[in-house]
């Protein structure tokens, strides 16, 4: 099986390397493998699908509704 690292997947994602370490650590990323503090992506899985939690709250302002 060949691997990409967490740069590569982030290019061919659209997202920050951060949140792909984010994925990678929430095991929302099926078979990566962790090497000391580098993660090896498998190179044909897709990405996970966003999961959708709602609007969060504004900080500090009234909303009038």
């Amino acid at each position: 099986m060949d691997y990409i690292s967490v740069k590569e997947a982030a290019e061919r994602w659209g997202i920050s390397e951060r949140w792909v370490q984010k994925l990678c650590e929430e095991g929302r990323i099926t078979d990566v493998i962790r090497f000391g503090h580098s993660w090896a992506i498998p190179k044909d899985v897709n990405r996970p699908p966003k999961l959708k939690t709602g609007k969060r709250p504004t900080k500090g302002k009234e909303v009038n509704t």
